[in-house]
């Protein structure tokens, strides 16, 4: 339960999942995105848009834009540059380097006396390891030349939904934590650890190992979350032939032995490129352990992923869905999505998993920010 009400600002907003996982306890100020089809999404979901979201790339706002002083100022930057399915260009990246048009308007907000009382800044796990660990510290040189103690975790959505999708959370505050929130986490991974170890040693004491608790066992797979068998339209033989063909040995074994046993048995499929005896090589890769893989953009990486369905002896396929897309990123059935298949995966391939942030919320941000819980920093 939400121990608000909380301000924020959501920058790089996409269609407001971070927001959706805020919850109602938390009352936006400002949000931005520069693409219209996400703007437009934003503004079908949320109809307080128009008094507070500014549509436009982030250089284009000004610090007297952002109304008020926020507890929060929520970044889930453009990861391209960092992640692995891009070009590894890190913060010297043109789609990354909005992160720097972001932090212009923090620095200005300070200025003006006017910081957010704590930050959280999104992004693939790329940003751990990206440039040797340069850009992480570069993030936290950032941070801590505005006044921020910062420690990041990175959380996987598989504990939470039925997708594999690993992201890092950089969270910084202005203000001192209590003790119960400070200690050891499941999701302060081996990476985490690695790149806190990597800092300067004038950064590194400004770290924080935030204490966030797994949740419950989640209790859904990938099959319950897919439409009904008659309501989806099927590849027809030929194009499923075409999916077993770019299978490896091992892929089209796993299949193959569902067959056999007469079981049914439901999985997705993503294409990666491979090197095998030296060349690159296009594959179908099949997961049949009730998870999704990671979820990406119509022009990124795998592309729009596909789900086989093995019953009655027979192998079927089809592309999932955007509201399966929608469902995988844990948007309710009633969030209204884009018209067009491609605008509505663009939508939920680039956003942030609705469940982890509102466990972020709920278990660190909330007991963070609320009164009776902040220690003034000195």
């Amino acid at each position: 339960m939400s121990r608000g009400p909380f301000t924020f600002y959501e920058f790089f907003a996409g269609g407001g999942m971070a927001r959706t996982g805020l919850g109602a306890g938390w009352s936006c100020l400002f949000a931005n995105d520069f693409d219209p089809g996400k703007a437009a999404t934003y503004r079908a979901n949320f109809p307080d848009a128009g008094a507070h979201f500014h549509e436009g790339d982030v250089f284009g706002a000004a610090p007297g834009d952002l109304p008020g002083r926020a507890d929060l100022a929520w970044a889930s930057s453009p990861c391209q540059d960092f992640s692995l399915a891009g070009g590894r260009a890190g913060l010297a990246g043109g789609k990354s380097q909005a992160f720097y048009g972001f932090w212009r308007l923090i620095e200005g907000l300070a200025a003006a006396g006017r910081s957010p009382r704590a930050i959280v800044i999104e992004n693939v796990s790329g940003l751990l390891t990206s440039h040797g660990g340069a850009d992480f510290a570069a993030v936290a040189e950032a941070l801590v030349a505005q006044g921020y103690r910062f420690g990041a975790l990175e959380i996987d959505a598989a504990a939470f939904l039925p997708q594999s999708r690993p992201r890092v959370f950089i969270v910084a505050t202005r203000e001192a934590p209590s003790a119960a929130l400070i200690g050891d986490s499941p999701w302060q991974t081996k990476a985490v650890k690695a790149a806190a170890a990597r800092l300067p040693a004038q950064l590194a004491r400004h770290w924080i190992g935030w204490r966030l608790p797994a949740p419950p066992a989640r209790n859904n797979d990938l099959a319950a979350l897919l439409e009904d068998d008659a309501a989806v339209a099927w590849h027809p033989p030929e194009r499923t032939a075409r999916w077993l063909e770019l299978m490896s040995p091992l892929h089209r074994a796993r299949l193959d032995a569902c067959r056999a046993r007469g079981e049914r048995a439901v999985g997705a499929i993503f294409r990666r490129m491979r090197i095998e005896d030296g060349r690159s090589v296009q594959r179908a890769e099949v997961r049949l352990d009730g998870l999704a893989g990671c979820l990406r953009t119509p022009r990124g990486g795998s592309s729009r992923q596909a789900i086989v369905v093995v019953a009655e002896g027979q192998v079927r396929t089809r592309l999932l869905t955007p509201r399966e897309a929608a469902r995988l990123m844990g948007l309710p059935e009633s969030y209204r999505l884009p018209g067009s298949a491609s605008a509505a995966l663009q939508v939920a391939g680039d956003g942030v998993a609705v469940p982890v942030v509102r466990w972020l919320a709920d278990r660190l941000l909330e007991p963070l920010l609320s009164p009776a819980a902040v220690i003034a920093a000195e």
